[in-house]
């Protein structure tokens, strides 16, 4: 009698473990993302989304966005499929692999330019070779030498060399940007896009990452060190996106810490109102971003010029991924603003 009391017991503790790994159990996409059969599956509004899509259409140039929770698509617009130059989203890219390689301690975070041999066409100062790569990830260095692919913008706002020292300031600076790519190919033996391939479009099986056909470097005059351009669609971004939101997690598998995905997407410098800047990441300041759209808890941003946006909402496991396609068209924009005041829109939707 007691043996079989034990039997149902351990069946019944079985049965429960079973139920319980089935409701936490999270959802990743394999060959192809699954998708919600309406938002209103998901606990989403259709009519807001569909409203705050035709604002896109309407008033923005917007070429393609997705929606993604709990790692389901609730919503998609436009050629998701096609890939396209992200801009500056490619630095965001870099964290995730740079901390791949520092979580096995072959990216040296606080070894500095001196120690890593790196100078450029007019040579750094003694001063400026004390920044440390963790300064660079921070856009912090201090060197303000010409870059390449710089906007005109930012040529405007680059400090005068000289004018301060390692980590004393926050300046969004290609140099420090393009330099980590020199370094990340230095101390690991990969390139950034060799490293993109195995490192990270392999483990989250992107669907549209062509190796062949989507990475190229950009090599200008101004500086020695160029810049790494790749080219990715919407549903591949969001890829990135849900890496992030779970904390590095992908599956079964760990791909980059939780540690260094919690300190990449840490404040680091305030930036602005409602903003401020991580390890290659935009940090929403006091649950909100923009001081316009309020979150549950933490926000972060993956930012590119022209209208590629990764937002990140891990609190709610909420990925939002939108581009424009300026190579079809170098006149497409969507700015920062109205990106928000998308996002705005879409987050009405919200259950």
């Amino acid at each position: 009698m007691h043996r079989t009391i034990r039997h149902w017991a351990r069946l019944a503790l079985a049965l429960l473990c079973v139920a319980s790994c089935a409701i936490h159990a999270q959802v990743y996409p394999a060959a192809a993302w699954q998708k919600a059969p309406t938002p209103e599956a998901a606990g989403w509004s259709a009519a807001k989304l569909k409203a705050a899509d035709d604002y896109a259409r309407a008033n923005l140039k917007t070429d393609a966005w997705m929606l993604v929770h709990k790692g389901v698509v609730v919503y998609e617009s436009g050629s998701a499929s096609k890939p396209s130059d992200v801009a500056s989203v490619r630095k965001s890219v870099l964290d995730i692999l740079a901390g791949i390689y520092a979580d096995r301690e072959a990216f040296p975070m606080d070894k500095t330019l001196a120690q890593l041999g790196i100078d450029d066409k007019e040579p750094l100062t003694e001063t400026e070779k004390q920044a440390t790569v963790r300064q660079l990830m921070q856009a912090r260095s201090g060197v303000y030498h010409p870059a390449g692919h710089e906007t005109a913008a930012m040529k405007a706002a680059r400090p005068a060399r000289g004018s301060r020292k390692p980590g004393e300031f926050f300046y969004y600076n290609n140099w420090d940007f393009n330099a980590l790519g020199t370094i990340f190919r230095q101390t690991t033996g990969k390139t950034v896009f060799e490293s993109l391939r195995d490192d990270l479009a392999g483990p989250l099986q992107m669907q549209d990452f062509n190796f062949d056909r989507d990475v190229r470097f950009s090599r200008e005059d101004a500086s020695v060190h160029p810049a790494y351009v790749m080219r990715l669609s919407v549903r591949d971004m969001a890829r990135v996106g849900l890496l992030m939101s779970r904390g590095g997690r992908w599956n079964d598998r760990q791909i980059v810490s939780r540690a260094w995905v919690d300190e990449s997407t840490q404040l680091h410098s305030s930036t602005g109102p409602g903003s401020g800047y991580g390890y290659l990441w935009w940090v929403g300041l006091s649950e909100r971003y923009a001081s316009r759209v309020k979150f549950p808890g933490k926000v972060f941003l993956a930012a590119g010029n022209l209208g590629q946006f990764i937002l990140v909402d891990p609190v709610r496991d909420i990925v939002v991924a939108h581009k424009v396609d300026f190579e079809l068209d170098p006149s497409r924009d969507v700015t920062s603003a109205q990106f928000v005041e998308l996002l705005a829109r879409v987050l009405e939707a919200a259950p």
